[in-house]
């Protein structure tokens, strides 16, 4: 069983849905509504390596964003 992100047409919350077969609608947990759009997968964040770090903003903290370091950071 595959786990989907999708992203809520009415409200813009993204959320991760196991769907269990083809013929399953998503909804979204937040409004309800059923005008789910499945968004790309994107690859798990890389390794940090010796020196490196994710992106952070000026105060030292996570950026923030939508979707930040599960793999499809915007910055």
């Amino acid at each position: 069983m595959p786990l989907y992100e999708y992203e809520c047409k009415s409200c813009a919350k993204v959320v991760e849905i196991l769907v269990r077969s083809q013929e399953e609608i998503a909804e979204c947990p937040e409004c309800g509504n059923r005008k789910m759009e499945r968004q790309l997968s994107v690859t798990a964040a890389p390794a940090v390596r010796h020196g490196a770090s994710l992106p952070v903003t000026g105060s030292g903290e996570a950026c923030g964003m939508p979707r930040c370091c599960g793999g499809g950071c915007q910055m």
